[in-house]
């Protein structure tokens, strides 16, 4: 049987004090939203519905940039199919008058869908698409026309208490502003995630406005399928951090907290491990391999992934990278948009700029600078280096203070340096030039014209010595 999504993700949320939509705050890189529809695509639906007030606009662009930056690189893990499928269309809650009036807002474009309809909130990150599986499971196994993913906690406070007759079955949800004394002391209470077989849709018409709050709540539409016998059931397996709705920065924060920690604990399953579990960054899509060691203070964001038995020190920041097996990033070292081979060094205090690859075996030292640079297998370039658009060969030598001026005031130029290259210290390769195989660039060279392959290169003036010159000037003073 198909199923279909529904987002809920009207909320103004004006709690969070910010002129940012509520669900467009964003938890270790990614934004709310995605987070539910990433967890909605899981179930292989037909369609994603995303409900969504005045900000509408801003949350389709917000949602189309999050799937643009979220493409895996071309030598990572394919999508599976059910990622590319479900299409996400959005619906327009032009006024605010509830959850119940939100899913009203979806039913146009749900009028030829006869599946079973899954509601989700959209300020809710941390949900489990595994659970909601299991959930849709029951529901259907139950053959119920709706049902809701229910969960206990010791502190029901705030939630909806699930009501049941005492048989079992399910009367309706009670918000806690309309529980007396004796039914605020349940604790089984509502996620927010409802079940609904689209035949059963046209309970919504059934729903009364609440005329304190002038919203038509979703809760009501359980005891209207009770009232007709449609048999509402609920399903008690959830956790409460699953569904921990954000409304405020307190609750952001949390959510935060307690991502980490998923996060944290899932690499450490496969293998990472972590110094200091409290002091590290790492970002929801981010892969570690199994025998990589994590230093604090290092924060490791975007579609990074690092391969096994790699080493990343203190006060690294990695950005949407590919690091090979048995890497080392050495003390604050920044890299971003890059790929490092197996065995490479990089660092302490290198820049790693987008475009650049660092092959195997190679090392980039400290205070080094990459920016759309090639560095061939085994090569190094150990200390106080900006090289720029610049493609570097096998085995080449770069000595310190060696710049390749790759911008001439209008256009960013290429240097090639070939295989087995020696390029002495504080030498300027004026791009564009090639140096070739083997050749050898003299210590101090400022090098503007192609230099043959094996050759030396030496540009410098001729040195002049002047005897007895210190004695005459300290004569003179």
């Amino acid at each position: 049987m198909t199923v279909a999504c529904v987002i809920l993700a009207a909320g103004q949320g004006t709690r969070m004090k910010s002129s940012l939509p509520k669900v467009l705050h964003k938890i270790w890189g990614r934004t709310m939203l995605d987070y539910v529809v990433a967890a909605a695509k899981k179930l292989a639906p037909e369609k994603i519905i995303v409900v969504a007030g005045r900000d509408m606009d801003l949350l389709k662009a917000s949602l189309k940039s999050q799937s643009i930056e979220s493409e895996f690189q071309k030598s990572g893990p394919k999508k599976s199919e059910s990622m590319k499928s479900a299409p996400v269309s959005f619906v327009l809650q032009k006024e605010a008058k509830g959850t119940g009036h939100a899913l009203l807002c979806a039913r146009a474009d749900l009028q030829n869908f006869k599946g079973d309809i899954v509601v989700l909130n959209g300020d809710a990150p941390l949900i489990n698409p595994a659970g909601i599986k299991k959930f849709l499971r029951l529901h259907r196994t139950g053959k119920n026309s709706l049902s809701v993913l229910s969960f206990t906690t010791e502190k029901p406070f705030g939630y909806g208490r699930i009501l049941r007759d005492k048989s079992g079955s399910v009367l309706s949800i009670i918000e806690e502003k309309d529980a007396d004394k004796a039914r605020k002391l349940i604790c089984e209470v509502n996620s927010g995630v409802y079940a609904i077989k689209a035949s059963a849709l046209g309970l919504l018409d059934g729903i009364r406005l609440n005329k304190v709050k002038g919203e038509y709540y979703l809760t009501d539409i359980v005891a209207a399928a009770a009232d007709n016998n449609l048999r509402p059931a609920a399903y008690c397996i959830g956790r409460e951090e699953e569904f921990l709705g954000v409304n405020t920065r307190s609750e952001l924060a949390r959510a935060a907290g307690l991502m980490r920690r998923n996060i944290i604990g899932n690499l450490t399953d496969k293998g990472a491990h972590f110094i200091d579990c409290g002091s590290v960054y790492i970002g929801a899509d981010v892969i570690v391999g199994k025998e990589t060691t994590i230093y604090p203070n290092v924060c490791i964001e975007g579609r990074t992934k690092i391969g096994e038995g790699s080493t990343v020190y203190p006060n690294v920041r990695i950005l949407d990278c590919k690091i090979g097996k048995g890497v080392v990033i050495k003390d604050s070292t920044v890299m971003e948009g890059s790929t490092v081979d197996d065995r490479a060094v990089v660092g302490p205090f290198a820049h790693i700029r987008p475009g650049s690859t660092i092959g195997s075996d190679a090392k980039v030292g400290n205070f080094v600078e990459l920016k759309k640079t090639v560095m061939g297998k085994a090569s190094k370039a150990s200390h106080l280096s900006y090289l720029g658009d610049t493609s570097i060969g096998r085995s080449v030598n770069i000595g310190a203070g060696t710049i390749t001026c790759n911008y001439d005031g209008i256009l960013k130029n290429r240097t090639v340096i070939e295989d087995g290259v020696f390029v002495g210290s504080d030498s300027q390769l004026v791009a564009p030039v090639t140096v070739g195989k083997g050749a050898y660039i003299g210590a101090g060279s400022t090098i503007t014209r192609d230099v043959p392959p094996g050759a030396l290169a030496v540009s410098r003036t001729a040195q002049k010595n002047i005897d007895g010159w210190a004695a005459k000037k300290k004569k003179s003073r």
